[in-house]
């Protein structure tokens, strides 16, 4: 898929924003830690998403009640949904000058359209080495999902099916979408907010602010 950066400014994507809190000392000592030996890119990427993917549990597959947002609060409790997930992937690479964007899939929320759908969330990094964009996801794996590190091609946790109503989203936001984070804000009970209250399209129009020209299933959220 042809992506779509929202800005053409790879400093906007290197931009701390309240949950995307890369100062927090826990972001900073768990960016020591991971990348303390590490110089290039694309080591200190592929260890912060496999850390991000195996070592943060998804709050629906432990079936846990705990809501986190900022990547702070993520990296504290090790858990989140992909929207908190998504958070702390940023977080830990744009400490490290990395450009990091958010980009959207809406999929099934279970097995069936009649089951609904939701926004699902995942990252792009650009690699100034490979002059170009690479979506991540680092939801976590799983009996059925089996995300990778891949510079060559996408080893994404969802194939999206256009015959099931689901969608790939081309655009590369700067910030997280509006409606996502409102909605960890919102819910106390991350099981009822997964059944009940996660959005199924983006807060904005997909296209409404990207150039013309860029770079480069049960519980998927």
């Amino acid at each position: 898929m042809h992506l779509i950066p929202e800005s053409a400014r790879l400093d906007d994507y290197l931009e701390e924003t309240d949950v995307v809190d890369f100062s927090h000392p826990l972001i900073q000592q768990t960016a020591k830690e991971l990348f303390h030996n590490l110089q290039s890119e694309i080591d200190k990427t592929k260890t912060a998403f496999e850390f991000v993917r195996d070592h943060i549990a998804h709050s629906w597959d432990i079936q846990s009640t705990t809501v986190t947002c900022h990547a702070s609060e993520v990296l504290l409790h090790r858990e989140g949904i992909c929207y908190a997930k998504a958070n702390v992937l940023a977080a830990l690479l744009r400490s490290q000058e990395i450009p990091v964007g958010f980009c959207y899939q809406k999929l099934m929320l279970f097995d069936t359209p009649d089951q609904g759908y939701c926004l699902h969330a995942l990252n792009a990094v650009y690699f100034r080495s490979l002059r170009r964009w690479v979506r991540l996801d680092a939801r976590g794996n799983k009996p059925g999902v089996q995300a990778e590190f891949s510079l060559d091609q996408e080893k994404l946790a969802f194939p999206v099916q256009p015959a099931y109503g689901e969608q790939d989203f081309p655009v590369i936001y700067v910030k997280p979408d509006a409606g996502t984070i409102k909605t960890l804000q919102t819910y106390k009970n991350a099981l009822e907010m997964y059944r009940y209250g996660l959005p199924d399209r983006l807060s904005t129009s997909e296209l409404s602010s990207a150039p013309a020209a860029a770079n480069g299933h049960a519980a998927p959220i």
